[in-house]
């Protein structure tokens, strides 16, 4: 006698109940197409894997992903210096001022983004108003880009300009440096467009207390900012919206010159404060520069699939592809999805800014919320469990684990790392972000934090641009 029917049920479970209520034993098995079916995308990534190959027929682009890895996980950031961002930024002269995300023209900018440009300027004494500095800004008497354009990064608005202090991080695997400003604080700050007298006075005190402080509790060789990272990581902080932990191992790591520094400066209990617990968000520059000066090594390298930047202005959202050098995709922001805080809901929200996600790349923020479940919390984005499938899930979209970053409640593996674009577009996973969210107008400031991700379209968009460009040059 012939055995009794099994049946495997692949994807749709339009079948399962007919076959439990017929008593037919079945396995559902949660499956569908890559790429969603698109058959233009499916000959892609069918093409990469069977064409992109070596004379011994091994994946050229599963090599080069291999070697991007490798590259991040051998980074060594360490803070160097803190300095004026004209001395260590080539090109910053006084008529040039930097923004967060993909190039953008003056006319299309967001609220938040136009008032960050007013107040650098009125910060620059390029102009003396809003209204003078808007007219140069729009005649084009000032010059704009991105940060990453100039191995530089900034969180929302991103703002940086000739005379504001960035911190100095330097590679010393591989000799490259990166620059980020310090971070204003949280409420009234130009990063979220305010541009205010008081918003002023805040940066002109960072520029001149804070900074040489700094500088100054530096002069011993610098921090190590990976060895704080990995320490901040296992004690609960992913360092995108949770940076508890490595504010405070910051200043621990530079405590005794820091005080000294500052000693009888009628500022310094401000100074100290402000680093070591007053402003929570402090380290948040500090991992996006040290993330990237590992992430810049990656560019560049023939047949890497692998995400070297993420970045957004208020309007658009961008990614850089290693293999594809400085080309950017992109395709409009998304709004996060988000916990507001009272008073304020998703109609207050301006669509996704800055250059911070570029901690996600590294493997960190929303890569890493199984390091960090109290952050789901305040993203609005589950309970514990959720933070640990949420690092899980991305664990299906990169090349492999960072064990130099492990997660202690994950029995210690590493944090997932270099984001691949053919496994977002064949899975439809898609990278998740922490992020702040700001008001749509300028100068309210933050009023929530969420979840966010690329818009799927860049990913789709990136990858044919990448088979268009390798295909048929395997060797």
């Amino acid at each position: 006698m012939a055995d009794k029917l099994k049946v495997a049920a692949l994807g749709v479970d339009v079948f399962d109940a007919a076959l439990e209520e017929s008593g037919t034993p079945f396995a559902h098995i949660d499956w569908k197409p890559p790429a969603e079916g698109d058959a233009k995308l499916v000959n892609a990534l069918f093409r990469l894997a069977t064409e992109c190959v070596d004379g011994n027929g091994e994946s050229l682009v599963d090599k080069a992903n291999a070697e991007a890895l490798d590259r991040l996980k051998r980074a060594r950031p360490v803070l160097r210096r803190v300095r004026p961002a004209h001395e260590v930024i080539e090109g910053l002269d006084k008529n040039t001022i930097l923004h967060a995300g993909p190039p953008i023209a003056w006319e299309d900018m967001c609220g938040p983004m136009k008032s960050a440009f007013i107040g650098a300027a009125k910060y620059e004494g390029l102009a003396g108003n809003d209204a003078e500095a808007e007219k140069l800004l729009a005649s084009g008497g000032i010059r704009y880009g991105p940060n990453h354009s100039h191995s530089a990064v900034g969180p929302m608005t991103g703002m940086i300009s000739h005379s504001m202090p960035v911190f100095v991080v330097e590679n010393l695997t591989f000799g490259n440096q990166a620059f980020c400003p310090i971070n204003e604080g949280i409420g009234k700050v130009m990063r979220f467009g305010a541009n205010d007298d008081s918003v002023l006075a805040n940066l002109k005190w960072i520029e001149t207390v804070l900074a040489p402080a700094i500088d100054r509790a530096l002069a011993n060789g610098g921090v190590d900012l990976k060895v704080v990272m990995a320490q901040s990581l296992a004690m609960g902080d992913e360092m995108h919206q949770r940076n508890v932990a490595a504010s405070l191992n910051f200043h621990k790591a530079i405590a005794g010159e820091f005080h000294g520094a500052l000693s009888g400066n009628p500022d310094g209990r401000r100074a100290t404060e402000f680093v070591a617990g007053g402003n929570e968000q402090f380290f948040l520059n500090l991992a996006m520069a040290a993330c990237k000066a590992a992430m810049d090594p990656l560019r560049g390298i023939e047949y890497s699939t692998v995400i070297t930047a993420m970045s957004r202005n208020g309007v658009d959202f961008g990614i850089n592809v290693s293999s594809l050098g400085d080309e950017w995709f992109t395709a409009p922001c998304l709004k996060p999805r988000a916990l507001y805080f009272p008073g304020f809901s998703e109609a207050d929200a301006n669509p996704d800014m800055g250059d911070s996600a570029i901690v996600e790349c590294f493997g960190i923020g929303g890569m890493a919320m199984g390091a960090a479940p109290a952050v789901v919390r305040f993203v609005g984005a589950g309970g514990s469990g959720d933070a640990y499938r949420y690092t899980e899930t991305m664990r299906e979209i990169t090349v492999g684990a960072n064990q130099d970053m492990p997660i202690p409640g994950m029995d210690f593996t590493g944090v997932p790392s270099a984001i691949d674009i053919r496994r977002v577009v064949a899975t439809g996973i898609l990278p998740v972000i922490n992020t702040g969210v700001a008001h749509r107008l300028p100068g309210i400031g933050q009023v929530g934090a969420g979840i966010v991700t690329p818009p799927m379209d860049i990913m789709r968009r990136a990858l044919l641009a990448f088979a268009e460009k390798w295909l048929g040059k395997g060797r």
